[in-house]
């Protein structure tokens, strides 16, 4: 029993270390490569990515992510996703979904209003004033329909996507639900409010 032991233990050793010679790193490309290896259009994701965060390299810290970069050979999109996934989690520890979408909704919104009051062209201003009217209706409906979040699935993802889309500079459709939605169904009561709560004249 004892030969037959040392045996299989001597056996186990021999096809262990033929695996690591198999399997060294000769056999693997480098990791900088693993890059050139990825789908076309995970390339243009990570391109996308890279670009964005180029744009905004304070917010990004993008000197960080290059350096990571520089140092292991993995793209800067992938550090990105990891520390957004990070504190996603961290997030979601604390305050579940509602507090998820609610950052996403208004950070990035918040940030791009600061700029508008900076820049002289006029046309930011009204996107983003029209983007907080369309926020404030909403979030006046969800407190008062907040009995319907349970019943309704994805509910905080469908809203995630609904604010993405409100304010993407490539749909803007916040936009779109102003005069759409509030300019014809809405704004007729304020007006008449505003008519009303103006002081009449006295007839001689």
């Amino acid at each position: 029993a004892r030969l037959d032991i040392a045996s299989i233990t001597a056996t186990i050793k021999f096809s262990l270390s033929r695996i690591a010679a198999t399997t060294s790193s000769e056999s693997f490309p480098p990791i900088n490569q693993y890059t050139t290896m990825t789908h076309p259009q995970v390339q243009q994701v990570i391109q996308k990515v890279d670009e964005f965060l180029a744009a905004y390299p304070t917010a990004c810290q993008y000197d960080r992510l290059r350096d990571l970069e520089k140092k292991t050979g993995q793209p800067k999109a992938s550090f990105a996703f990891f520390f957004v996934a990070l504190f996603s989690s961290i997030m979601y520890g604390f305050g579940g979904m509602k507090l998820i979408s609610d950052v996403i909704a208004f950070v990035y919104p918040a940030y791009m209003s600061f700029k508008a009051i900076d820049s002289p062209d006029p046309t930011d201003d009204t996107q983003w004033l029209t983007y907080w009217v369309v926020f404030a209706l909403f979030s006046i409906v969800e407190n008062v329909m907040s009995f319907l979040v349970s019943w309704i699935p994805f509910y905080y993802l469908i809203k995630v996507c609904f604010f993405a889309w409100l304010y993407h500079p490539k749909f803007v459709g916040a936009g779109l639900v102003y005069k759409q939605v509030i300019k014809p169904f809405v704004m007729p009561y304020f007006q008449a409010f505003e008519q009303q709560a103006k002081p009449q004249k006295k007839e001689d």
